[in-house]
C-alpha cells in the first residue's frame, strides 16, 4: 500500500539543546564503526557526523532486503535509500512507539500495546486515543482476530493481507473508481467508455479505473463536440445545402463541400487567366500551353489522369470566357466538374441559388464560393483532439445530447468523492504497515547502512551479500549482485579483490554476480567454468565463470607462482620442441613415402604413376658440408655448456663451502630472492583490498575505506576440508607407479651433503 511521505520534522530536540551522546565506536575492517546497540543510538544518528557513517545512500534494487520496507523508505522514488530517508524513518517510529526499545531489538510482531495512546483527543472510533492504534484494531478485525485481546499483535503479513483486502474494496481511498464501484449499469457502461476512450489509472486493487481528470476531460470534450454539432441549429443558412441534407455525418454537405475543395485552386485558376487574357492578348497563347507541352503529350500513351494533361487549363482560355462544365474541358478534370456539378451545382439551382449547369461564369463561382464560406469556417472549427474525435466516432449527435442532459456526470463524480472519503483510513492502514516493518527493519537496515558490522563480525550476511558460491572445491561467501556486469566490472576492478563474473540460471530466471575468491588459487578459474549458486532463500542456480577481474588470491599463491612461471615456460618450450621433431619425423617419412616406386606405396595412399611421378621434382641435392661454419657452432655451444657447468658448480662449491649451520640460511635466502618481491607485493595488495568499489559499482555510496585485509579475507571464502572426526584412505588403486631412481638419487644427495658436513665438522681432528 502506497502511503503519504514522512514529514521531514523531527520530534527529537534540535542539536543545539541536545546533550552529547555517549557514542561508541569499534574497530574492525581498518576503520573506526559506530554501535549502535540501543534505541538511543539509533534516534541520536542524526547529530552523528556523517563522515562517520559507512555508507551514505545505498540502491533500492539488489539487496537482500524487505522490498516493501525499501519503497517506504523511499519517499522520492528515485531507487535510492540515504542517510536523512534513514534518520526520518527512525524518528517518526520512535513517535508511534510507547518504548522505542522495541525498534532497537526489532521486534516483530509488533504488540498493539506499543503502540503510543497520545496522539489526538479520544472519539468513538479511537476510545483509546491515536489513530494508529484504531487503524490497527480495524485491521485485526478486518482479518477477524480480537482486536482487544490483552496480546494482540500485528505481523508484516497482517498488514499485506488487511491491505490486500482494503484494496479489493470499490472504494478504497485512493481517488480511482472501477466498474465495480457503479451504482446502475448506465453509469458501469460511462465508466467503460472514459476507461476506453480518455485511458485509465491504475486503481489501488491493480484493476483500471478512472479518476476525477478523467471524467471532467471527457464531459469537457463532449460539451465542446456538441456546441459545434448545434451550430446549425443555431445559425441559419450555416449549412449550404439546407439543414434538410444532414444526416449523423453531415453527408451531403461535406460530400459537396469536398466536392468544391477538389476542383477550387483549378477553377481558381481558369479565371485568373482568361482575366489576365483580357488583359493582354498576346497572353493568350502561352496561357492555353505550348506547343511543345502537346507535342511531349503526342508523343506518348495518354489516360484519363495523366499528369502532364492535368497541368494544363480546365478548359482553353479567352478573354472574360466561361468555364464549360460539360464539351470541352480538359479530360484529365472532366470527372472532378462532374462530380462538382452533380453534388454542388444542381442543388444550389434546386435551391435557385444559381443557375449555372452547363457552364460557370466568374460571377457564379463567385457566389458559389461565398455560399460555402460559413460552412468551410464552421467545420475548420470542428474540435481536432484525439478525445473528440473519439467521442464523436463513438457517439452520434443524439446520443451525444441524451448524454449531456443526463446526470451521469455528477453521478459518477460522486462516485469519485466517495471513494476519496475514504482516503484517511487508506492512509492510516498504510502507516500501520510502515510502522510494523519500520520497527522489524530499520535497526537491521543501519547496521549495514551506518555500520557494517554483520559482515565484519560475521554474525549475519550483509544486505549486499546475495548467497554463495561453491566452485574449484571453494565456498565463496562475498558474491554481491552485477546489476550491470560490463559496468560493474569497470570500476570493482579498483578493489584489488579477485572477481569472478558468473552468469546463474535457474529455469527461466537469469541473473548475474561478481564473487569474490580471497584464498586459494586462481590455477583453474578460467572463463567458462561451472559451478551452483546458493542465493539467500537457499535456492540453487548453474553459475558459469563469463568474466574474471584478476587480482592475488592468497601470500601461498604469490609464494608459488615464480616457480609454476618456470615449470609452465619450460613446458611450453618443451612442447614445441616435441612438436617441431613430431612434425619433421611425419615430413620426413612423408618425403621418403612420395619417392618410393608405385608397387610400394603404403596402403591409404594413391599409386604413383609415371606422369604423377615425372611430376614430383627431384628432391634437392643436399647442401656441402660447411666445416668452417658448424665448427663456429659447435664452438659458441661448448663454451655456453662450460659457462653453465662452472657457474653449477661454483654455485654447488660455494654451497658446499659453507658451514653446517649457513646451508638452511643459503637455502632461505635462495628462496626469499625468488619468492619475496611477488609474496611481498602481493601482501601489499592483500592488504589494501577495499570493499567500497565493489558497491558503488551497484550504486552505494560507501562512505569509508573497507578493507578486507587478509585475515578477514581468508574468513569470507572456505578451502574444503576433510571434516574433524572423518577417516581417510590412503590407498589408491589407480596412483601412478613411481619410479625408484628418483628415491635413490635423493638418497645420494643427502649421502654427499651429510659427507660434506661430517668433513667440515670432524676434517681437522
Amino acid at each position: 500500500m502506497s502511503a503519504p511521505a514522512i514529514p521531514e520534522h523531527s520530534a527529537q530536540p534540535s542539536q543545539a539543546n541536545r546533550a552529547p551522546h555517549p557514542w561508541r565506536f569499534f574497530r574492525i575492517g581498518g576503520f573506526d564503526q559506530v554501535r549502535l546497540d540501543s534505541a538511543a543510538d539509533l534516534l541520536a544518528l542524526d547529530a552523528l557526523d556523517q563522515k562517520l557513517w559507512v555508507a551514505l545512500a545505498c540502491p533500492t534494487a539488489g539487496l537482500e532486503f524487505d522490498p516493501t520496507t525499501l519503497a517506504l523508505l523511499d519517499a522520492d522514488r528515485d531507487g535510492r535509500i540515504r542517510a536523512p530517508d534513514l534518520i526520518a524513518a527512525l524518528q517518526w517510529t520512535a513517535r508511534h512507539l510507547h518504548d522505542a526499545e522495541l525498534l532497537a531489538r526489532g521486534t516483530h510482531p509488533l504488540p498493539l500495546a506499543a503502540l503510543a495512546r497520545d496522539e489526538g483527543a479520544a472519539s468513538a472510533d479511537a476510545p483509546a486515543g491515536g489513530h494508529l492504534l484504531a487503524a490497527a484494531r480495524a485491521l485485526l478485525i478486518r482479518l477477524g482476530r480480537d482486536a482487544n485481546a490483552p496480546d494482540a499483535s500485528i505481523t508484516a503479513d497482517d498488514a499485506a493481507a488487511a491491505d490486500a483486502l482494503f484494496a479489493s474494496d470499490p472504494f478504497n481511498g485512493d481517488g480511482v473508481i472501477t466498474g465495480a464501484a457503479a451504482s446502475t449499469p448506465r453509469v458501469a457502461q460511462r465508466i467503460d467508455d472514459i476507461l476506453t476512450l480518455t485511458g485509465s489509472a491504475p486503481d489501488r486493487s491493480g484493476q483500471p479505473g478512472i479518476t476525477q481528470a478523467h471524467v471532467d476531460d471527457f464531459f469537457a470534450a463532449a460539451r465542446a463536440l456538441a456546441d459545434w454539432q448545434n451550430a446549425p441549429s443555431r445559425t441559419p443558412g450555416l449549412l449550404p445545402l439546407g439543414a434538410d441534407s444532414l444526416d449523423k455525418t453531415g453527408s451531403s454537405n461535406a460530400a459537396a463541400a469536398s466536392a468544391l475543395a477538389a476542383v477550387r485552386a483549378k477553377i481558381d485558376d481558369y479565371f485568373t487567366r482568361c482575366r489576365l487574357a483580357a488583359f493582354d492578348a498576346r497572353a493568350t497563347t502561352a496561357l492555353n500551353g505550348s506547343d511543345a507541352d502537346f507535342l511531349a503529350l503526342g508523343a506518348r500513351l495518354l489516360a484519363n489522369a495523366d499528369a502532364d494533361a492535368a497541368a494544363l487549363p480546365l478548359a482553353r482560355v479567352e478573354a472574360d470566357r466561361p468555364l464549360p462544365l460539360t464539351h470541352g474541358v480538359n479530360p484529365a478534370w472532366a470527372g472532378a466538374l462532374q462530380d462538382f456539378v452533380e453534388r454542388v451545382l444542381t442543388p444550389l439551382a434546386e435551391s435557385a441559388s444559381t443557375t449555372a449547369t452547363t457552364t460557370l461564369t466568374e460571377e457564379d463561382w463567385c457566389h458559389v464560393c461565398g455560399r460555402f464560406a460559413a460552412y468551410l469556417d464552421w467545420q475548420a472549427s470542428k474540435p481536432a483532439t484525439p478525445l473528440s474525435d473519439a467521442i464523436a466516432a463513438r457517439f452520434t449527435a443524439p446520443e451525444l445530447a441524451d448524454l449531456l442532459a443526463s446526470d451521469d456526470e455528477a453521478a459518477l463524480s460522486a462516485l469519485i468523492a466517495a471513494d476519496a472519503a475514504r482516503a484517511d483510513e487508506a492512509a492510516a492502514l498504510a502507516d500501520v504497515q510502515r510502522l510494523v516493518l519500520y520497527v522489524r527493519d530499520l535497526a537491521h537496515l543501519a547496521d549495514n547502512f551506518v555500520a557494517f558490522r554483520g559482515f565484519y563480525t560475521g554474525r549475519e550476511p550483509a544486505i549486499f551479500q546475495s548467497g554463495t558460491l561453491y566452485l574449484d572445491g571453494r565456498s565463496c561467501n562475498l558474491c554481491i549482485p552485477a546489476l550491470d556486469p560490463a559496468r560493474h566490472a569497470a570500476l570493482a576492478a579498483q578493489s584489488g579483490i579477485f572477481l569472478a563474473y558468473c552468469d546463474c540460471v535457474r529455469g527461466n530466471e537469469k541473473r548475474s554476480i561478481a564473487a569474490a575468491f580471497t584464498a586459494g588459487d586462481s590455477d583453474q578459474l578460467t572463463v567458462g567454468r561451472n559451478g551452483v549458486f546458493y542465493d539467500r532463500q537457499g535456492r540453487d542456480w548453474d553459475a558459469t565463470i563469463t568474466r574474471i577481474v584478476d587480482n592475488p588470491i592468497s601470500l601461498r599463491q604469490a609464494f608459488w607462482s615464480p616457480y609454476k612461471k618456470l615449470a609452465r615456460l619450460i613446458g611450453e618450450q618443451l612442447q614445441k620442441v616435441a612438436a617441431a621433431r613430431a612434425k619433421a619425423v611425419d615430413d620426413s617419412a612423408a618425403a621418403h613415402v612420395l619417392g618410393l616406386p608405385g608397387n610400394l606405396v603404403p596402403a591409404g595412399l594413391p599409386p604413383t604413376t609415371p606422369a604423377a611421378a615425372s611430376a614430383v621434382p627431384p628432391p634437392a641435392k643436399p647442401a656441402a658440408f660447411d666445416a668452417g661454419r658448424f665448427a663456429g657452432i659447435f664452438a659458441a655451444i661448448g663454451l655456453a655448456i662450460g659457462a653453465i657447468g662452472a657457474a653449477l658448480a661454483s654455485l654447488v662449491t660455494g654451497f658446499l663451502g659453507l658451514p653446517w649451520w649457513q646451508m638452511p640460511i643459503a637455502l632461505a635466502g635462495l628462496l626469499l630472492i625468488v619468492s619475496g618481491p611477488a609474496v611481498a607485493l602481493a601482501a601489499f595488495r592483500l592488504r589494501n583490498r577495499n570493499l567500497a568499489p565493489l558497491l558503488d559499482a551497484n550504486g552505494w555510496a560507501v562512505n569509508a575505506r573497507a578493507r578486507i585485509n587478509i585475515p578477514f579475507g581468508t574468513s569470507l571464502t572456505h578451502v574444503a576440508k576433510l571434516p574433524a572426526g572423518a577417516e581417510r584412505s590412503l590407498s589408491d588403486p589407480y596412483a601412478e607407479k613411481k619410479s625408484p631412481w628418483g628415491f635413490y638419487a635423493f638418497l645420494l644427495i643427502a649421502a654427499a651433503l651429510l659427507a660434506v658436513v661430517a668433513v667440515r665438522l670432524f676434517g681437522g681432528h
